[in-house]
């Protein structure tokens, strides 16, 4: 099962439609495809728990990063309760996640979930701390 677009915006593209944007959505389009291939090589599906982020709503989120990237549609966070899809991804310092161009936050920063993007953060690693 794909990750929709529609899971993505979250109902937020039609309740902030001065924030969403051509470019946004082709950023999301990108980025869930990206997403897509690395999911279906881990061999199980995730849920999308934090996708598209208006201004406002990043603004209400606790502990969101002022630039989130999820304001631009280049990150999405997938429910990990167990944490599998995290020590999945750490493997080998990421060399899977360098394998379709994503970046992640370290797992110690993302119980329950996995935070991925698909821009490098400003460090460079490719499993970083926010």
């Amino acid at each position: 099962m794909a990750l929709s677009l529609a899971d993505y915006c979250m109902g937020r593209d039609k309740k902030y439609p001065d924030d969403w944007s051509d470019e946004i959505e082709a950023a999301a389009v990108d980025l869930l495809d990206r997403v897509d291939a690395l999911l279906a090589d881990f061999g199980e599906e995730r849920k999308i728990t934090s996708g598209w982020r208006p201004p406002a709503v990043n603004a209400s989120t606790p502990n969101a990063a002022p630039k989130s990237k999820h304001m631009t549609g280049h990150a999405v966070d997938l429910a990990d309760p167990e944490g599998d899809l995290d020590d999945w991804c750490a493997e080998n310092d990421g060399e899977r996640l360098m394998a379709y161009g994503l970046w992640m936050e370290h797992p110690a920063a993302t119980k329950s979930w996995t935070h991925l993007q698909s821009l490098p953060p400003k460090s460079g690693k490719r499993i970083f701390y926010p």
